[in-house]
């Protein structure tokens, strides 16, 4: 049996058929880790996208109980270049195509991955679908059949993953803060870290409203991850404001900083192919230092390296940017409690550089604890409950936050 991957300029791919059997749409993206694949296959930013793995052997540990960031795969369609056909991981469950089978994802195998990814780098991410079985037809009409497909510039898509109810993370051990988290597509590892740290973690639906957010009595409030285009985001980007207006400190990541960055004022637009991987380099401007992260964004806040603007908050600046490309890759208030990465710092399967941040995110609130005249705890204590050095811990209170 055969199958193909058709983009929308008209290039073809052939290969075979790898997990179910049929047709997928979405937008064809890449993503450079070579490792992690079940946490890009489970990740709710790749949500109607067909993910191309630059590695060239995948599956290799197979599919295990544990890794999910999600209740399922959330990926379009995939492509790879030599699946690997057993498990070779004492954590394994299954094989990775056993897993895509079962959840019905269509996916390609055996196919010049380097070419398809240097005609994705060239000409950008596109739309494309993946056929086989008694979805294959002529090549015109597969090409036709892909540019009828909805693109990812306008799309609406954080509601299709959002939590249908609320639910709560408790804290690992002594609960020291309550955050209210807004899930536009959050992974399970986020509120796993912030548990970490005794933060008690209600995860919110994406139609939460600011009533819903202070009848916790929140010491924080997040932002996550998640897909399409910000710009359609009116909901969480007006919750943002309003969670601005009552001073709660607010830490947001990927999805979430580009949220922020509406809230603030600023524009977003896409990216020609996005960031998607576990080996991109950010530089924190204040700092100077140079964090290795993993990323998976397909658009970005507009702005510059060390930009401060005025926002209805107060100043805000963009401290952190990615020195490939100029990409922003932060955002903070310089007078107001928030701040933002565009990268995974609970990325499970590594870089773990970022991990810190939400140690950072900790003595914002405890700050803010502070300045509202409330009980607060030691400094000390929330960085000996998330096992950081008193180093790491130095570095990051010199930060301006």
């Amino acid at each position: 049996m055969s199958a193909v991957l058709v983009l929308e300029d008209g290039r073809i791919f052939r290969g075979e058929p790898f997990g179910a059997v049929g047709e997928a749409l979405g937008e064809a993206v890449f993503t450079t880790g070579m490792t992690g694949y079940q946490e890009t296959l489970t990740d709710p930013s790749y949500h109607r996208q067909i993910v191309v793995q630059t590695a060239p052997q995948i599956g290799n540990t197979g599919w295990n109980d544990e890794d999910d960031e999600s209740a399922g795969i959330q990926v379009a369609g995939y492509a790879v270049r030599d699946p690997s056909p057993r498990a070779s991981s004492w954590r394994a469950t299954g094989t990775l195509a056993d897993a895509l089978a079962a959840q019905g994802i269509v996916g390609i195998a055996g196919i010049d991955t380097r070419a398809l990814v240097r005609h994705l780098r060239e000409r950008g991410a596109m739309r494309a679908g993946v056929f086989s079985g008694a979805a294959l037809a002529a090549d015109p009409e597969l090409v036709e059949r892909v540019r009828r497909s909805p693109g990812m510039e306008g799309a609406d898509l954080y509601g299709a993953v959002t939590t249908g109810e609320t639910y709560v993370v408790p804290a690992a051990g002594e609960k020291l803060y309550t955050v209210a988290a807004l899930d536009v597509g959050i992974k399970f590892n986020t509120p796993r870290m912030m548990a970490e740290r005794g933060i008690e973690v209600h995860v919110l639906p994406a139609a939460s409203t600011i009533e819903d957010v202070l009848a916790l009595e929140p010491d924080g409030f997040f932002l996550s991850n998640g897909p399409g285009d910000p710009a359609t985001a009116d909901a969480p980007v007006a919750l943002t404001k309003q969670v601005l207006e009552q001073r709660i400190p607010l830490f947001g990541i990927c999805f979430g900083n580009q949220i922020l960055g509406r809230a603030l004022g600023r524009g977003t637009y896409k990216l020609r192919y996005g960031h998607r991987g576990i080996n991109i380099p950010v530089v924190e401007h204040a700092t100077g230092r140079v964090a290795i992260t993993s990323q998976n964004h397909g658009f970005a806040v507009e702005g510059s390296a060390g930009e401060r603007f005025t926002t209805p908050y107060g100043t805000a600046e963009i401290t952190h940017t990615c020195p490939n490309d100029g990409c922003v890759e932060g955002l903070a208030g310089v007078d107001f409690p928030a701040f933002s990465v565009q990268y995974h710092p609970e990325a499970a399967a590594g870089p773990h550089d970022a991990a810190d941040l939400f140690d950072r995110f900790c003595r914002l609130m405890e700050t803010g604890r502070r300045s509202a005249g409330r009980h607060h705890l030691n400094a000390d204590r929330i960085v000996e409950n998330a096992g950081v050095s008193d180093t790491a811990a130095a570095t990051e209170n010199g930060e301006n936050v």
